[in-house]
Formats: C-alpha cells, structure tokens, sequence
C-alpha cells in the first residue's frame, strides 16, 4: 500500500529529470534502455536503477556506465516496491517512469520538460508509442490506442482541450513531431473506465508525485500502473502529447504483460475500480449506468480470467455479479450456463468448435 515512506520530498533539483528504471534478471537488455536515456537531447538527468533481486549479471551491466546511472539493489519484492525505492531515491524537479525493456526516442525527455514549463498545472504527460519485437523491428507505428481498450470508449480528444502544437510550446522540436498535438484536461472520470496511460511514456512533476505518493504495493504481479496512474489524474489535470517517443517492446514471455499474468490484472483492476469509485464520490461525472455497466465488464473480465485457471466457482460468482449489474447480457448467460454443465459436456464441446474451426481454415480438413 501507499504509505509514508514511499512519498518523496517536495522540494526537488531545478531543471533535473530523475528516471527510475525497475529490472529483474534483464542484463540482457536493459543496457539498451539506460542508453535511450543517455542519448537524450536534454541533457540534466540522472538514472536510478533499482535491481529487485536478480540474479544474473544486471549489477556488472549498470554499474559499467558510472555516473549518472545510480544502481540500488533490493530482495526481491516486486516491481511497486522497486518502483517506490526508486521514487524515493529521485532528487529531480522531474521524475520519468521507464520499464527495463522499453526504448526512448532521443527527442521525448525536451518535449515533455517544455510542455511541462508551458502548463504549470500539469503534474503528468504521456504519449503514444511504438510497438515492437525483440529484434526491435516495428509492429505498430501508434500502439496506445491498440494495446489500452479504454481508448476504445475515451476519445482524448474529446476529454481534453487541444491545447496547441509542440512548434508552439517547442520551437526547436525535431521536423517528425513538430506539428503534432498536445491535449490537456481532467480526466479522472475518464480514467474509471480503465487505463489510458503507458507507464514508459510518463514524465511527473514531482509536486504531484508528492501528493500520489507512490505505487500500491498490494497490487501483486500486474495492475499496480493503472491504480497509479488513476490516483496521478485524481490531483488535477494531465496532459497527452499524440506522438509516440517510446519503443515499446512486446510479446516477451517476462512481461507483466504476459498471459500468465491476466488473472491478477483482472482481479487489480476490478479492486482498483470498486477502490476509486468510493474515494472520488462526487468527483466522478460519469452516468450510474454507465458505472454499472463498466463494472458488470471488469467483472465479466475476472471471471473469464479466473475460468481460465481452473477457478470455477470463483468464476461462477464473478459472472454472477456482472450479471447482476447488467442483466441483460445474453452472451454471458450463454457462458455462465456453460460453466454447469458437467466436465464431459465441456471437454466435448470444446472438442467440436476445434473441429469447427480447424474445418474452416485454408488448406485444413478432408481432401475432396
């Protein structure tokens, strides 16, 4: 959880970004994300490393590039608990969050800081992002919009006011992002409805960082960055810059993101809704419909998940809150009748859509 230990001073060096870089056994890669910071066309940063528990070769890795990248070993606690260490060991004005496996552009850390000295109000700027493989061979050229399904219901553009164009607050930006738009606005309500935020694009002022506090250590496994991000809009606005300045790299099988990981990133959001919801009443704009109708989904979601690893009453429970909140779901009954039927129905019906849909595939199924 939050505590006191894990908020930061509110005073902070002028001008200095503190980037906070959590890793697990990663020397084979993170010696590529320290030189993304490194490269950086702003040039007052420093680099807080903090290793939680590994147990390969990541010290010699970051320790060889010396000053400004400050290495900090941990047991093994989770990437909250390395996050909130490396919170606590930033001295910047600016702090700027960056997974271990991620890549900057050389640009991102100047737009960010001049959009930042343009809105004082703005205590966090995100961007967009580029997908791409462990060779790093491009996937999606704007992946934010894909990878978070909220952007699906939230249109920025709409939840924010087009606050102008990097040229304006930027003279000097690089040709391929000049003319690409910023958007400001509070989006705590838009928040509810799920993330919108790409932890490795973030920049933060610290005085709303101060005010978070820190990443919920209860959050285990995955999900703690949507609950993070979602406390960061609670304290005012925040801003989007629409152009991607990070390298996202994706389908690796030690990424939170792996599908081994859904069930507690279903289960972390779900807790991260219900936990919000009671602590910004009367802050939340949203119609009770559409709150109930987000949270049959979140529970709809835990359920699938918990189906999945073979939780069946839990799962069964879980559909029937979701089914309760929005009756009217007839797919879900469908599922939620599903789940009944005894175990050689299940296996055999299974059994059938695979035939199925083998049968329906080029090239599959009987010669004629």
């Amino acid at each position: 959880m939050n505590t006191d230990e894990s908020r930061v001073d509110v005073a902070g060096e002028p001008g200095l970004v503190s980037v906070v870089i959590p890793t697990y056994d990663r020397a084979y890669i993170i010696g590529r994300a320290i030189e993304s910071v490194l490269q950086q066309t702003y040039r007052s940063v420093e680099v807080i490393v903090i290793d939680d528990g590994s147990t390969d070769d990541t010290r010699r890795v970051v320790e060889a590039f010396g000053p400004p990248v400050r290495y900090f070993y941990q047991t093994n606690a989770g990437v909250s608990a390395a996050r909130n260490h490396g919170l606590r060991k930033a001295r910047g004005e600016f702090v700027a969050l960056l997974d271990s496996d991620d890549l900057w552009l050389p640009w991102k850390l100047e737009a960010q800081v001049q959009l930042m000295r343009s809105f004082p109000d703005v205590g966090m700027i995100w961007t967009d992002m580029v997908a791409i493989d462990s060779a790093e061979k491009v996937l999606h050229p704007a992946y934010l919009r894909v990878m978070y399904h909220a952007h699906r219901t939230v249109c920025i553009e709409e939840a924010c006011a087009l606050a102008g164009r990097l040229r304006e607050f930027w003279p000097g930006a690089p040709p391929e992002v000049s003319d690409r738009p910023f958007y400001r606005g509070n989006i705590f309500s838009e928040m509810i409805l799920g993330n919108l935020v790409h932890t490795s694009t973030v920049l933060l002022r610290r005085t709303r960082l101060t005010q978070v506090g820190g990443f919920d250590e209860s959050l285990i496994k995955s999900g703690e960055d949507y609950e993070f991000h979602l406390h960061t809009c609670f304290y005012g606005p925040v801003g989007f810059f629409d152009a991607a300045s990070i390298l996202y790299r994706k389908g690796a099988d030690d990424q939170l993101t792996a599908p081994r990981y859904m069930l507690y990133t279903a289960r972390n959001n779900l807790a991260t809704v219900r936990k919000w919801l009671a602590r910004g009443q009367g802050r939340i704009t949203l119609p009770a419909a559409v709150i109930r109708g987000h949270l049959a989904e979140c529970c709809a979601w835990l359920a699938s998940e918990k189906y999945v690893a073979g939780d069946y009453w839990g799962g069964r429970a879980d559909h029937l809150r979701s089914l309760w909140l929005r009756p009217w779901q007839p797919r879900l009954w469908g599922h939620f009748a599903y789940h009944f039927l005894p175990g050689w129905i299940r296996r055999g019906v299974r059994n059938l859509r695979r035939r199925l849909s083998s049968a329906k595939q080029p090239g599959v199924g009987p010669a004629l």
